[in-house]
C-alpha cells in the first residue's frame, strides 16, 4: 500500500471509489501523535487509497472532503 502523493489526487480517487461501490467502501482516519502526522485510507478490499500530511491546513480540506463523502452516504441516490 502505497500514500497518494497529492490531496487532489487521493479526493479524486477515493469519491470515484465510494460512488463505484458505496455499500462496500470505508475510510479510516488516524493521528499519530508521535509522529505528528495525519493518516486518511480509503478502501472496499480490492483498491486501498492512502494519504498522509504533516501540515495543520489540510485539516479543512480533509473536513470539506469527508462532509461531501457524508452527503453521498445520505443522498437517495445510489
Amino acid at each position: 500500500m502505497t500514500y497518494l502523493k497529492s490531496w487532489e489526487e487521493f479526493e479524486k480517487a477515493a469519491e470515484k471509489l465510494y460512488l463505484q461501490a458505496p455499500s462496500k467502501a470505508r475510510y479510516t482516519m488516524k493521528y499519530v501523535h508521535s509522529k505528528n502526522v495525519l493518516i486518511l485510507k480509503m478502501t472496499d478490499d480490492v483498491v486501498c487509497l492512502q494519504f498522509k500530511t504533516e501540515i495543520a491546513q489540510d485539516v479543512r480540506k480533509i473536513d470539506k472532503f469527508i462532509n461531501n463523502l457524508l452527503r453521498h452516504m445520505a443522498s437517495k441516490e445510489h
